[in-house]
């Protein structure tokens, strides 16, 4: 049942490359959002028959695959991973929906996003190290190749950024797993056979650097962030929702499957400092946003700021603060990808991004009054406004992170207001006031441009307003991952301090 969620795009993208006769972007465009849908579809009918309360892998697939590497083909959901795969699914098809069809190359292009989509699921889905890791590095080539081809004008200095980023996380986590494995003694790479919790502390410490640079490169977190900005601003609209909404979310949920769950030891030591360190992403990413004038790497900046909130979460680790990281990721990857989609709606009918040259859009005759009511709801949501998911997610995460770390979680509250004052000025400068000269003759917005918006929307006031249908499904997994849920709590500060 597992792999058709491989399988589906992996064929479609292999029927849309290589089918003999020419497919115009037209039919290149309907296939690749059937095989969307369909995979979706499937997503949804395996969430439905997810059974929240049972604690483990459920539809488990186990294979032999190489056995002289002992590495299997292991797959299996938990209710970490199958919010994450609806969250993919649904990104897909919309940002398939939202490309342009005059758009050059079209069959490779739509292959490539199904092969994104290949590996971000395979990743989601792996119970094994090695089999995570090589999907991981699956989904690098296409999204490399969909900012080089089809980004904006430093398009190649974006994409090699990326390449690099990426390829030096891929190799520390690599070599992390490996530690795991033959350190350990265990005779696989499956999850379920590893024992790191008997290695020495010192090992355990080595062991999760690796994983927490590796994948800090992946979410971003500061000093590691540099690429991300370069990527949204050079990659096209479709390619920033998927980056946005989905490919960070491989990072923190890395940390929490390999970093929290393999090496507790080692994370409860170093937990002080993850929190530090999300302090200073949440504030320097708030920090940055402000000083910008693009309005697409104001939102890329945003990213970095509320990935931070995750990261302080799952060093406090507490079940209620994980249960928070979770919802912070879903709630993260529907509101930047809202704004990144009304962003590109802006860019494409304005002809520009810049907040000295946009301004007016909310005019109700000549400008943009949906689009912009989109965005002032897309800015509430992300500023924590109550009856949004960004509000009950930032919530969880400061309820559940306070006992253990009040100081770090009172300084990265401050991260909440930053944002609101960085939406703010872009609302103020882009959409208020009188249309600038600059655009005031501006082509129709049609409804096709809003539909994906608007879904986006209805979602972020739905879990907003209920979010106990997000929680369920992840509740019981979390509550068995910290498996002592208050391992934090009672280790004082002095003693989880290096000596």
């Amino acid at each position: 049942m597992l792999s058709l969620l491989i399988l589906i795009p992996l064929l479609s993208a292999a029927l849309i490359g290589f089918y003999p006769s020419e497919i115009n972007g037209k039919i290149s465009r309907s296939l690749a959002l059937g095989s969307a849908v369909i995979t979706f579809l499937w997503v949804i009918f395996l969430a439905i028959q997810f059974s929240p309360d049972m604690v483990g892998q459920q539809f488990a697939e186990n294979l032999p695959w190489i056995d002289a590497l002992g590495l299997n083909y292991n797959l299996g959901i938990d209710g970490l991973s199958l919010p994450l795969l609806v969250l993919n699914g649904l990104l897909t098809c919309i940002a398939i929906y939202s490309s342009d069809e005059s758009l050059q190359r079209p069959r490779f292009y739509y292959s490539l996003i199904l092969l994104l989509n290949v590996g971000v699921t395979g990743a989601f889905l792996a119970q094994d190290l090695l089999l995570f890791f090589l999907f991981y590095e699956l989904e690098l080539i296409p999204l490399y190749l969909l900012i080089a081809i089809w980004g904006g004008a430093k398009r190649g200095y974006a994409a090699t950024k990326f390449l690099i980023y990426t390829a030096i996380s891929g190799i520390l986590i690599l070599a992390s797993f490996l530690g795991m494995v033959w350190l350990s003694g265990s005779p696989s790479f499956g999850l379920s056979t590893l024992n790191t919790e008997t290695l020495p502390l010192a090992t355990q410490l080595l062991l999760l650097g690796g994983i927490l640079v590796g994948f800090g490169i992946k979410i971003p977190l500061v000093p590691f962030h540099t690429w991300l900005p370069d990527a949204h601003v050079e990659a096209s609209t479709p390619i920033s929702v998927l980056l946005a909404g989905v490919l960070l979310k491989l990072g923190t949920y890395g940390l929490l499957r390999f970093g929290m769950n393999l090496l507790p030891e080692a994370w409860t030591y170093l937990a002080p400092w993850l929190a530090t360190w999300a302090v200073i992403s949440v504030l320097f990413g708030a920090s940055c946003a402000i000083t910008q004038t693009d309005m697409k790497k104001m939102v890329a900046y945003s990213s970095i700021g509320h990935m931070g909130y995750v990261l302080l979460a799952a060093a406090a680790a507490t079940p209620l603060s994980v249960l928070g990281a979770v919802m912070q990721m879903i709630s993260h990857g529907l509101i930047s990808a809202m704004m990144f989609l009304l962003v590109g709606v802006v860019y494409k009918k304005a002809g520009s991004r810049d907040l000295n040259v946009v301004r007016g859009l909310l005019n109700p005759e000549r400008g943009m009054p949906v689009i912009g009511s989109l965005i002032v709801l897309g800015v509430m949501a992300s500023a924590g406004i109550p009856g949004m998911v960004g509000f009950i997610s930032e919530f969880i995460v400061f309820r559940g992170s306070f006992p253990v770390f009040p100081v770090q979680t009172l300084i990265s509250m401050l991260g909440t207001g930053l944002t609101a004052v960085y939406f703010l000025i872009l609302l103020n400068r882009a959409f208020f006031g009188r249309l600038s000269e600059q655009v005031s003759n501006l082509p129709r917005v049609y409804w096709s441009d809003r539909i994906p918006a608007i879904i986006l929307a209805v979602l972020i006031v739905i879990f907003g307003i209920q979010p106990n249908w997000l929680v369920h499904w992840t509740q019981t997994t979390i509550t068995s991952m910290v498996n002592t849920p208050n391992i934090v709590a009672t280790v004082s500060l002095d003693k989880a301090k290096p000596k």
